[in-house]
């Protein structure tokens, strides 16, 4: 996926709070949706644009699904930034 799709992932704030979960371990889809006030299918949806966005990976076990985090496109957000800024090359 591209830059594009990323911070248009990134853009939103339940989103952003679904990473934040994610960043303490694995979690399925009913835990995820536990945290928010909003409907399971709104959250489903959230999942799908982290998904599409490879900011995040499922892993079905038995009846559950289980989120986790990709760190390696964070990373590579993180790199892409300090370049921006102009970190380290002087």
């Amino acid at each position: 996926m591209g830059l594009q799709e990323t911070m248009r992932a990134l853009s939103d704030p339940i989103r952003r709070e679904i990473l934040n979960l994610l960043k303490e371990g694995r979690l399925s889809a009913g835990e995820i949706v536990d945290h928010f006030e909003v409907t399971g299918a709104s959250i489903s949806r959230h999942l799908s644009v982290l998904k599409d966005a490879d900011l995040i990976r499922d892993k079905r076990e038995g009846k559950f699904i289980y989120y986790e985090l990709n760190a390696s496109v964070l990373e590579e957000i993180m790199l892409w930034i300090a370049e921006l800024k102009g970190d380290g090359e002087k």
